[in-house]
């Protein structure tokens, strides 16, 4: 079983800066493809930023590209994104998640079904 608990939202000025974390145990953690997604109201939950298994290959949207990062640090089974020059449109609930490695990228960025969840932390963006 995987257990996902996000932290380090919050409410920041548009070109603000915040770093989420995302404290991780379970198995599946350390070895599938892990990342971050958001759903802003009245809109569907899309990926924002993701790493392959074994911490390879970062992936990001097109609309965060340049101005987030994610990393990982495997000793403390921790998740991080670094979101920097912060926007208005970049305000949502954001959901760290996991999947098992044979489920494959397409299922874990866009299918999502068999993605483990944390519960969110919200950030908000104020123009």
């Amino acid at each position: 079983q995987v257990q996902l608990v996000e932290s380090g939202g919050g409410s920041v000025q548009a070109g603000g800066s915040l770093r989420l974390s995302c404290a991780a145990s379970g198995h599946t953690y350390n070895r599938g493809y892990m990342g971050w997604f958001r759903q802003a109201p009245g809109k569907e939950r899309e990926g924002v930023a993701a790493l392959w298994p074994g911490g390879a290959n970062p992936q990001y949207a097109d609309s965060v590209k340049g101005r987030f990062t994610i990393s990982q640090d495997r000793a403390k089974n921790t998740l991080y994104l670094e979101m920097n020059r912060l926007k208005s449109e970049d305000t949502a609930m954001y959901y760290c998640a996991v999947v098992a490695p044979e489920y494959g990228w397409d299922y874990f960025w866009r299918d999502q079904r068999y993605n483990y969840w944390g519960h969110g932390t919200q950030v908000t963006v104020s123009s």
